[in-house]
This record gives C-alpha cells, sequence and structure tokens, in this order.
C-alpha cells in the first residue's frame, strides 16, 4: 500500500498532467481497499450539472489535479499542495445529497479535513504535514465565502491555519478544473480573495 501511495505522490509532484497516472491507477484492484477506496468513491459521486459540467467529482479531481501541476511552484509547500488539490473534493462522497431536485454536497469542505487525515495518517506519522494539508482541504472553499461573503467563512481560523495565497491558489485551481471554466474571470476572483485578505 505504501508503495502506490509514494507512486501517487511522485506523480503529482513530476507529471505536467498527473490525472494520466492517477486514471490508470484508478481502475486497479489496491485502489479499491482502504484507504484508496476512499478516492476511489468519487467516481461514483454526482454533481450539480449547472456548475460541473465535467459530470462526478472523480473527472473535476483529476482536471483540478492538472490545474495544480501547473502553478504548485507558487505554493509554499508542493507536497502539501498537491496533496490537498487531489484530497480537497474527498468529503463529497459522505455529504452529498439530492435536496429538493439538487445535487449538493454542504460540509464536504470539513467532512474532507477529517477524511484527509484519516487517509494520509495511514502512510506517514508527520503530524506537521498532515495537518497541512488537512486544513488547506479545510479551507478550499473559503475563496468563496470570502467573495460571496457568506456565514460559513472562518476569517480567524484561516488566517490562524493556513497560508492564505496558498487558500487563494488551491481555490483558483478549484475553479478552472470544471467544463467551461474562464481563465481571466478566476484569475481576477483570485486576485480579489487575496487583496480582501491583504495578501
Amino acid at each position: 500500500m505504501i508503495k502506490l501511495y509514494l507512486s501517487i505522490e511522485e506523480h503529482l509532484l513530476t507529471d505536467e498532467k498527473p490525472s494520466k497516472y492517477l486514471d490508470e491507477i484508478g481502475v486497479k484492484e489496491e485502489f479499491s481497499k482502504h484507504p484508496f477506496v476512499l478516492i476511489k468513491r468519487l467516481k461514483e459521486v454526482g454533481q450539480s450539472p449547472k456548475y460541473h459540467a465535467e459530470g462526478n467529482v472523480w473527472n473535476h479531481t483529476l482536471m483540478v489535479v492538472d490545474e495544480a501541476a501547473k502553478v504548485k511552484h507558487e505554493s509554499s509547500d508542493e507536497k502539501v499542495f498537491m496533496w490537498a488539490s487531489l484530497l480537497h473534493d474527498i468529503g463529497k462522497a459522505v455529504t452529498t445529497k439530492v435536496r429538493k431536485g439538487r445535487i449538493t454536497a454542504y460540509g464536504h469542505d470539513t467532512a474532507g479535513e477529517r477524511m484527509a487525515r484519516e487517509f494520509l495518517s495511514c502512510f506517514t506519522d508527520d503530524i506537521k504535514f498532515i495537518d497541512s494539508v488537512a486544513l488547506l482541504v479545510k479551507y478550499h472553499m473559503h475563496m468563496l465565502y470570502v467573495l460571496k461573503d457568506l456565514p460559513f467563512k472562518d476569517m480567524k481560523g484561516m488566517r490562524r491555519d493556513v497560508d492564505i495565497f496558498d487558500v487563494a491558489l488551491l481555490g483558483f485551481c478549484d475553479r478552472l478544473g470544471r467544463k467551461g471554466s474562464d481563465y481571466e474571470t478566476e484569475k481576477t476572483n483570485m486576485e480579489n480573495f487575496s487583496k480582501k485578505l491583504g495578501v
């Protein structure tokens, strides 16, 4: 199991498009075992077609990982950033529901923090690394929360727990990892978020 984990990490850090390798291993038997199954389940999780024309969470995640690979050098820690990009929506597997005819995943960011810790703890006892990834997963929606002034935002916690620019960068990749996304619009959103936070 550790061999697969390290192989994923190597591809996340070195590939121009890590999605190619992830798609390859996504059909292997080992990927169906715990804890990899926590990621594999994303193949079965639908998303609102209004916001995610690319389809299920797995498709979205692969797109986000490829976007993250393009900008990882701008992050404060490439390993943390790339693992957070892979695990950012892991919580959707347990929070996605149909409410009034709409597919929603309320709270997937906080559920994702817990699940990211569970996943990574199977392979490493580096608490600082686990915390850094899990907290980036927890706050990955905050660019949207702040720009739309939503009540879910936790400005104090975000400032305390994570590198604000990393949150902005992951939010940028998350928004670009959708079919039909507009680069200039998302770049402006990232810049506006950074300005609001004084980054």
